[in-house]
């Protein structure tokens, strides 16, 4: 049955689903990489894609920004739709300086001083980790690509415009008591979502702009031309 955010019918979507934060990179993968792709949802514009990927059943279908958004899209999807695994497929944030433009990280843990968990289910902690063996495949397929993977813990923020109160930006302070090497706005929601339903979630992030230095990518770019990214999640199926 479809739900109040979700068009599509039982069996529509596959067992497999990259989840890129637009619903336009969602259409992008789908037009670019898959073969007979067919529309599931549209509701909201919230665009949803089921086709193949040599050979492989695959849909692609936009979150949406923040916690919220994707935690209702992503907790539909395992308990609604039966899927078993979705890989998020986003931008990010680059705290560590040794990041550029570009870099794909895999996500191997996300730190959130969100409410979200808490909210959801009484989840007190502040730190999820990802799938072991998602890392482990898209691992695999970086490789075969010959795309390097940085790997680390990335901060996902409620926030994208915070009012900073001191000389000491709050990024920095993220960067130094916890560690994290990046920030986004989705992965902490997606991973909990999995623990709780017993599904699987993983994370590919391509740095969109650099805290320290002030670089960024434009939104077309966003857009269209994180491809080693999306290549290395669909390689990873």
């Amino acid at each position: 049955m479809p739900t109040p955010h979700n068009a599509a019918e039982k069996g529509r979507i596959a067992k497999t689903v990259l989840m890129p934060g637009d619903p336009l990179r969602a259409e992008f993968i789908a037009k670019t990489f898959l073969e007979n792709a067919v529309e599931f949802n549209r509701v909201r514009g919230m665009l949803g894609f089921t086709g193949s990927y040599k050979g492989k059943p695959v849909s692609v279908m936009g979150s949406g920004m923040g916690m919220p958004s994707i935690g209702i899209y992503s907790y539909e999807l395992f308990t609604e739709y039966d899927v078993d695994a979705i890989v998020r497929i986003g931008s990010a944030g680059g705290y560590a300086d040794t990041l550029k433009l570009f870099d794909v990280l895999l996500v191997t843990e996300s730190y959130s001083e969100s409410t979200y968990a808490r909210c959801q289910n009484g989840f007190t902690g502040d730190r999820i980790t990802a799938d072991a063996s998602l890392c482990t495949r898209l691992r695999e397929s970086a490789a075969g690509l010959g795309v390097p993977l940085i790997e680390g813990c990335v901060h996902t923020s409620d926030v994208f415009y915070r009012e900073e109160s001191c000389c000491d930006p709050y990024w920095k302070k993220i960067m130094r008591e916890q560690d994290c090497i990046a920030v986004e706005m989705e992965s902490f929601a997606l991973f909990h979502n999995a623990t709780v339903t017993g599904k699987k979630a993983a994370c590919l992030l391509t740095i969109s702009d650099l805290l320290a230095g002030g670089h960024a990518t434009s939104a077309a770019e966003r857009e269209q031309s994180f491809t080693r990214m999306m290549e290395v999640a669909l390689g990873g199926l």
